[in-house]
């Protein structure tokens, strides 16, 4: 039988094309029916583009930014400090489609325009009627839910928000090379330069921070408690958003053919910008497991993969308190003005690897 693959992002098509070059012949559903923009960062870090790089992909080659430093906004403070090695800016966009590029190439059986809507075991219900049904079914639909395979609600969910700035000579001069972070009660924004020239912008916000008012009224609020992050989104339009966000979840449990990839398996803060790294490294690894061990190896495999995304997630997890919170917010920033050799340590200790 025919494994199943939900979910065409860099989760989902990663374990697709290594199950293909490895002579599984893989079923590759997707919801969208060509390039789309999703409600994540387009940051990749080393760890990522090595992971990258293994499936043949070179985000060089795809127009991505480069990244060498980051520069980080918080308790009145700027702070910017050089990576510990080189990242990109690339956009979900144009990544996502390279990828499914690549699969087609390995022979993936790619079915777009296909929505799901409740996981039986390793069958899936589609929308039209149908069903779909594999030996093994690598679950990849991202931060979105699937009725018959949610993961637990959190007990402080967030809400995350994206967009791209247009194109700027002032905003290019400022994010050249450049990750920036922006601390504020509750939240944090991510802002990068992307292939296009466009900058991502990511926003993560506890939910009750977002009112009736939405996204613009949140904007406005900040206005005064980080305005730099206010300049910065002067000209933002078009905003995605996506709600109910359990970071720091990780799936310690699985049955026997479900292999669940991606922030399916493991939800790091957003500011880290270890997601796609995550995504990747899972898709890999269940890949190599199921090509080892057939279905069976579903429930070792996704132990073994909570383990080695325990300490990302629980650094990723401890910063995002520190940044977010008024009480600590400042001290963070003071130490890391002091000793900004602090943040290249806290970056390498969020990586998934490779």
């Amino acid at each position: 039988m025919t494994p199943l693959v939900a979910g065409g992002g860099p989760a989902g098509t990663t374990a697709a094309i290594l199950l293909a070059r490895g002579g599984a012949a893989p079923r590759l559903l997707e919801r969208t029916t060509g390039p789309h923009d999703v409600v994540c960062g387009a940051f990749l870090g080393w760890d990522a583009l090595a992971n990258l790089a293994a499936l043949g992909i070179d985000p060089a080659a795809l127009g991505a930014h480069p990244i060498t430093r980051i520069r980080m906004i918080a308790g009145g403070r700027r702070i910017e400090t050089a990576l510990p090695h080189p990242a990109a800016g690339l956009s979900r966009r144009r990544l996502d489609e390279a990828l499914l590029d690549l699969a087609v190439t390995a022979g993936v059986g790619l079915e777009r325009g296909v929505t799901i809507r409740e996981a039986i075991g390793t069958t899936l219900r589609l929308a039209d009627g149908g069903t779909a049904t594999g030996d093994a079914l690598f679950l990849a639909t991202g931060k979105h839910e699937l009725r018959g395979a949610a993961r637990p609600r959190a007990a402080a969910p967030s809400i995350g928000f994206r967009t791209a700035l247009p194109a700027s000579r002032p905003l290019t001069a400022a994010l050249d090379g450049i990750i920036e972070l922006h601390a504020f009660d509750g939240g944090y924004a991510g802002i990068l330069l992307q292939e296009d020239g466009r900058a991502n912008l990511c926003l993560s916000v506890e939910a009750h921070r977002v009112g009736s008012g939405g996204i613009d009224a949140l904007l406005l609020e900040l206005q005064h408690r980080a305005p730099l992050l206010a300049e910065r989104t002067a000209t933002a339009t078009g905003w995605n958003a996506i709600a109910g966000v359990p970071y720091g979840w990780r799936a310690t449990e699985t049955e026997a053919g479900l292999f669940r990839l991606g922030d399916q398996a493991a939800v790091i803060a957003s500011l880290a910008g270890d997601g796609v790294a995550i995504a990747l490294a899972s898709g890999r690894s269940a890949a190599a497991a199921y090509l080892r061990g057939g279905p069976q190896a579903a429930m070792g495999w996704q132990r073994a993969f909570a383990a080695r995304a325990r300490r990302p997630l629980a650094v990723a997890g401890g910063i995002r308190h520190l940044a977010e919170h008024p009480r600590w917010r400042g001290p963070m920033a003071r130490l890391l003005a002091t000793l900004p050799g602090i943040a290249r340590i806290a970056a390498r200790a969020t990586r998934i690897g490779h």
